[in-house]
């Protein structure tokens, strides 16, 4: 074992210190094990290993511009493995997109650009974050998805101006994620042929060698969903990556390019171990490996070969991105409307005009807020071609069937209803990438399993993606389904998700006066949607874009204010009918969102919600945790909802046995007003 390991490293020593290309790889290597060590923290495994198959993808297969990192036409990567992140930071500086070594050598450090995983944003060419293992591969499905949608839209004979191909790096923990298997399913079904995933099969995780909990066929698992396999028995034998890449980016089905790798490789002590995964090398260790490369310049060196390829790579780029744009001015003369809704995808704008007549609710008229947003999706989807979406096998249920719009599919790009099957988790990845890439997507399904599809969620917040997520039977209303399937905890758990505006509405008209500030936000939404009937109030809406507006008062100062979002609004007013008639001065107020409601003036807060109007109620058919915000923690404060689960019984039934029917609200409100 020992001979045959040697034999093929001797020879690659020798061949490191001389050959120009290597000496870039070896680069690439050095500068992910200096930047560990400085930082003290890291990975500095995978660059050592996959060095040689990064920088080959980078300069024969990626097409991009680094003195354009957002033109429209370039190919997109997605690190999914973010584990590595130092292989992509040392990768874009070689490859001129503006990565200094002071950014390198702050890897890991407060302020610096060279986050710990990669984050979108922070560094011009990292096209997603990534880290959380399969958010990336089911990222680069909906990239992969978005190219063909816009190759479908824009292109047109003699004009290939909008499709492009998606590249990812999986690591072993990539292909145990769950997530990792739905995108993969459906990429696969969606005849995705432009997406490619390079499979880093090296056999190691942080617990240790991989087959004390992985032991299946991997090759045979893809293959099974409709993959087309390639495999590369050596990552440093840079002929056969770009043999199994060629055959790659040609085949007709996603690809899946299994690459076997040393982690760690070129150091004598730590090659091929767990070791080699997720810390530093060590002083010495580190020296070893840099000797093995033929690298003796100090930390953070770079040969000249590096600068050499920069500037040869820059040039490629701009020449590649001025021939598109000659293709494009003549796209444009011949096709003047299509590359004006080219144009605003790329810079994120939305039609003029497209909320001049949402549709209007007619107070009195009982309709679930699943419906109403269907009906508005449907107008905005009239308006914006490039809103697009689907749920996870119920958009009959949640109403987010675009009628008018077709379904996307291998046979027909050109939909816009995605069907993802019962696959929430990769949904919300999915379109995370479909928003990356200029698109203005929607994902739906029940609240309750908003809790398989968090992560992405989270993510969706963290890169300020604009996905609506439409989740709809939003609590004990559900009924009969059971406290399997009622939200609780939900509402609360979003709310404090940074970055996420979660809208309940009380009804249509309320929906309708958000939208305009969902479409014109950059933050992801969650609007969270009956599956019952609710009336339509009179007047409701007026005043629903700040967040939380009166629905109904009284003369004069108020004795109570009683806040509820949702379907509780209307028992809300209900109670105020019923507190009226006995004389007591009561304030219902509708808050659709409390993030909105945050985001505005003290003064419009405090018209809201006097602060000397200490006596509150809340009423809410979820957790009440977080209501004290709004209501005060003294003894006139009091927040009527859910702390358990619920019950299996019709939904009326259930909202009445928690106490969300206008006399028990109206008891609650006296007895605030008398302490």
């Amino acid at each position: 074992c020992a001979v045959w390991y040697m034999i093929p490293n001797l020879y690659l020593a020798a061949r490191m210190k001389t050959d120009s290309t290597a000496k870039i790889i070896n680069c690439i290597r050095v500068l992910s094990i200096d930047a560990v060590e400085k930082a003290n923290s890291g990975h500095p495994g995978t660059p050592m290993a996959l060095a040689p198959v990064a920088f080959k993808l980078w300069d024969g297969f990626i097409r991009h511009n680094p003195s354009n990192p957002e033109w429209p036409a370039r190919d997109r990567f997605v690190l999914s493995a973010g584990h590595a992140s130092m292989l992509l930071y040392s990768v874009l500086h070689i490859f001129g997109y503006g990565v200094s070594i002071d950014d390198i050598k702050r890897f890991r450090r407060l302020g610096g650009k060279c986050a710990g995983h990669p984050e979108h944003g922070l560094i011009a060419g990292i096209e997603t974050t990534t880290g959380p293992l399969g958010q990336g591969a089911a990222t680069s499905v909906g990239m992969a998805a978005a190219s063909r949608w816009l190759s479908q839209r824009f292109d047109r004979p003699g004009f290939e101006i909008a499709g492009y191909r998606v590249f990812s790096i999986l690591s072993d923990g990539d292909m145990m994620e769950g997530i990792t298997s739905e995108a993969a399913s459906l990429a696969a079904h969606l005849g995705l042929d432009n997406l490619v995933w390079i499979y880093d099969d090296n056999n190691i995780t942080i617990d240790g060698k991989t087959d004390i909990s992985f032991s299946e066929d991997v090759s045979g698992r893809f293959a099974a969903y409709g993959w087309e396999v390639f495999s590369v028995p050596d990552a440093n034998d840079l002929a056969a990556v770009e043999s199994a890449l060629n055959r790659a980016v040609e085949s007709r089905r996603p690809a899946l390019v299994r690459v076997k790798s040393r982690i760690g490789f070129g150091s004598p002590g730590k090659e091929n171990t767990p070791e080699a995964h997720g810390a530093p090398l060590g002083p010495e260790e580190a020296g070893l490996a840099k000797k093995f490369y033929g690298f003796d310049g100090g930390d953070f060196y770079t040969p000249p070969e590096v600068e050499q390829h920069r500037r040869l790579v820059i040039e490629k780029g701009r020449k590649l991105e001025d021939e598109w744009n000659t293709l494009f001015a003549r796209y444009s003369d011949s096709h003047p409307g299509l590359a004006s809704e080219f144009r605003a995808i790329c810079e994120g704008s939305v039609p003029d005009g497209w909320d001049s007549d949402l549709p209007v609710f007619e107070p009195g008229t009982p309709v679930a807020t699943r419906t109403s947003s269907g009906r508005i999706m449907e107008h905005i989807s009239a308006k914006i071609p490039w809103f697009v979406g689907g749920a996870a096998d119920v958009a009959d249920s949640t109403k987010t069937f675009i009628k008018s719009a077709g379904s996307f599919s291998a046979a027909d790009g050109s939909g816009r209803n995605f069907h993802f099957g019962v696959r929430e988790h990769s949904m919300a990845a999915f379109c995370n990438g479909l928003a990356l890439c200029g698109l203005r997507p929607y994902a739906s399904c029940y609240f309750v399993f908003s809790d398989y599809l968090k992560p992405a969620l989270r993510l969706s917040a963290l890169m300020r993606q604009p996905v609506v997520y439409a989740f709809t039977h939003d609590s004990i209303g559900v009924g009969e389904d059971g406290p399997t399937h009622q939200p609780v905890e939900h509402l609360a758990s979003l709310r404090a998700t940074p970055g996420l505006d979660v809208i309940r509405p009380a009804d249509g008209n309320e929906l309708r006066a958000l939208w305009p500030l969902i479409i014109s936000s950059r933050n992801p939404t969650a609007l969270v949607l009956t599956r019952q009937n609710v009336p339509t109030l009179e007047g409701s809406g007026t005043g629903a874009e700040a967040g939380a507006y009166v629905v109904a008062d009284c003369g004069g100062e108020p004795e109570i204010i009683i806040i509820a979002t949702g379907s509780e609004v209307f028992p809300c007013v209900r109670a105020h009918g019923l507190l009226s008639q006995e004389g007591v001065r009561a304030r219902v107020v509708s808050m659709p969102s409390w993030e909105i409601f945050d985001r505005q003036s003290r003064d419009y807060k405090n018209s809201v919600l006097p602060p000397e109007v200490t006596a509150r109620l809340s009423v809410e058919a979820a957790s009440t945790l977080g209501w004290e915000r709004y209501t005060g923690a003294g003894e006139r404060a009091l927040s009527l909802g859910i702390d358990r689960f619920g019950e299996s019984a019709p939904g009326g039934d259930v909202m009445k046995a928690f106490g969300f029917d206008e006399e028990n609200i109206a008891s609650l409100a006296r007895r605030l007003v008398k302490k």
